[in-house]
């Protein structure tokens, strides 16, 4: 089994910064792409930020610019640091990982349980 923790979301103000941790856990033999999800109350999740194992990055249009993903692959975490804030950013963020076990099966994709991050205006 493989498991996804998320830690550092909370409180802030407009303009301040938060910065997200994921860890995946449990028997894995490769990790192809990290990805942070967002859904805020009443909408549906969506993309924000993907790392792939040669650290190629890609972002919603809405945190270019202000939030960087990284991850370090010997220790299969990812990171997403946010800046600048807004209260649009309000959302629980989730984690997603697209994981090989073995190196005989394919890759499926993992969730964290999410963590919540509230931008107060």
């Amino acid at each position: 089994q493989v498991q996804l923790v998320e830690s550092g979301g909370g409180l802030v103000q407009a303009g301040g910064s938060l910065r997200l941790s994921c860890a995946a856990s449990g028997t894995i033999y490769s990790i192809l792409t990290m990805s942070w999800y967002r859904q805020a109350p009443g909408k549906q999740r969506e993309l924000v930020a993907t790392i792939t194992s040669g650290d190629s990055a890609n972002y919603a249009d809405s945190v270019k610019g202000r939030f960087t993903i990284s991850r370090d692959n010997g220790k299969n975490t990812t990171f997403l640091q946010m800046n600048s804030l807004k209260p649009e950013d309000t959302a629980a963020y989730y984690c997603n990982a697209n994981v090989q076990r073995t190196s005989w099966v394919g890759f499926r994709d993992y969730w964290g349980q999410g963590t919540q991050v509230t931008v107060a205006s």
